[in-house]
C-alpha cells in the first residue's frame, strides 16, 4: 500500500482501484506483426530454452523506440533479423552488447558483437575462457607460431599508446589447450572494406570491438564451438559479402497459420489375430465285438 492509500485508509476512505493498461492495438502494423501469437510461434521454434518469445518481443520493442529508424524498414528484412537473433539465443541491443539490429535504407540487418560470439562459444562446455585485446604501437608485443605457438602482450601505460596496430583472440580450452589467432591492422581493415556496412554502424563507432569480433569468428574455425556458434559465423560472413540471408539460415522449419484446427488423433486398438480353433475331438474307440 503506499502513502496514499494508507492516508485514504486513515481518514476512513476507501483506496482508489487500480485501473489495468488498456490493451490497445498499436497504429504500426510492424508493432502488431512483432507482439501477435502468429509471430511468437514462429519465434518460439527457433528459440532456446535460455530465451522467450515474449521477453525477445520487449527488447525488440525497446530497440524500435531508441531507433525509429527500423520501423521504416521493409517486413522481410527486419522480421528476419529477428529470427535470427531467436535462433542464436542472442539479445539485441547495447545492454549486453550481444548483436545489434541495423537500418541500412529499407534493410534491417543484424550484426553479432563480439560478446555476442564469446557467449556462443562457450556454450559448448568446451570453452573455459576466450579473450580477445587490441595491441597500440607503443605496447610491447611478440607471437610466434611454428612448434611452440606463444603470444606476449605488454599494454603500454602511456595515455597515448599509439594506433592499432593488431587484434589478437585467446581461448583457453577444457582439456588444457590454447588457441589464439592474431590479425593486423591491414587485415581487419581488409575485413571492413568487404563489408556491407563498414562504412557506418559499429565499425564507425565502436571499431574496436567489431575488430575484437573479426579475430573471434576466425578463431572458431580452430574451435569445439556450438552449433549455434556456427551458424551465427555463417550468418555474420554471409552478411559481411553483403549477401542475402534466408530463412533456412536462421531456423529449420516453418510455422503456418492457416486458421484450422487439426483434427483429433484416433488411435485405434491393435487388431488381435483369432485364437487358433481347438483341435478336433479323436473319435471315441469303437466297442469290442
Amino acid at each position: 500500500m503506499n502513502t496514499t492509500d494508507k492516508l485514504a485508509t486513515a481518514l476512513g476512505q476507501a483506496p482508489a482501484p487500480v485501473k489495468a493498461p488498456a490493451n490497445v492495438a498499436s497504429k504500426n502494423p510492424i508493432i502488431n506483426m512483432l507482439v501477435s501469437d502468429r509471430f511468437k510461434k514462429q519465434m518460439a521454434l527457433a528459440l532456446p530454452k535460455s530465451l522467450t518469445a515474449d521477453r525477445l518481443t520487449r527488447i525488440v520493442l525497446t530497440e524500435f523506440r531508441k531507433t525509429p529508424a527500423l520501423l521504416r524498414c521493409d517486413r522481410e528484412s527486419l522480421f528476419g533479423a529477428v529470427l535470427q537473433c531467436a535462433a542464436l539465443g542472442l539479445e539485441p541491443g547495447s545492454a549486453l552488447g550481444h548483436c545489434y539490429l541495423l537500418p541500412y535504407g529499407k534493410t534491417c540487418q543484424l550484426i553479432i558483437g563480439y560478446r555476442g560470439m564469446i557467449d556462443l562459444a562457450r556454450r559448448s562446455g568446451q570453452i573455459v575462457s576466450l579473450y580477445a585485446y587490441v595491441v597500440h604501437e607503443k605496447d610491447e608485443f611478440n607471437y610466434k607460431l611454428g612448434l611452440y605457438p606463444d603470444v606476449e602482450h605488454v599494454p603500454s601505460s602511456e595515455a597515448a599508446p599509439g594506433p592499432v596496430t593488431h587484434v589478437y583472440a585467446v581461448a583457453k580450452l577444457k582439456d588444457g589447450g590454447v588457441q589464439f589467432e592474431v590479425m593486423s591492422r591491414a587485415e581487419i581493415e581488409a575485413v571492413r572494406a568487404r563489408s556491407k556496412a563498414g562504412r557506418s554502424g559499429p565499425w564507425v563507432t565502436d571499431w574496436d570491438a567489431m575488430a575484437k569480433k573479426t579475430v573471434i569468428r576466425r578463431l572458431f574455425k580452430y574451435l569445439p564451438v556450438s552449433i549455434e556458434a556456427v551458424r551465427a559465423t555463417e550468418i555474420d560472413e554471409k552478411a559481411d559479402r553483403g549477401e542475402a540471408v534466408t530463412e533456412q539460415d536462421w531456423i529449420d522449419s516453418n510455422f503456418v497459420e492457416t486458421g484450422e484446427e487439426a483434427a483429433p488423433v484416433i488411435e485405434q486398438a491393435p487388431v488381435e489375430a483369432p485364437a487358433p480353433e481347438a483341435a478336433a475331438e479323436a473319435p471315441a474307440p469303437a466297442a469290442g465285438n
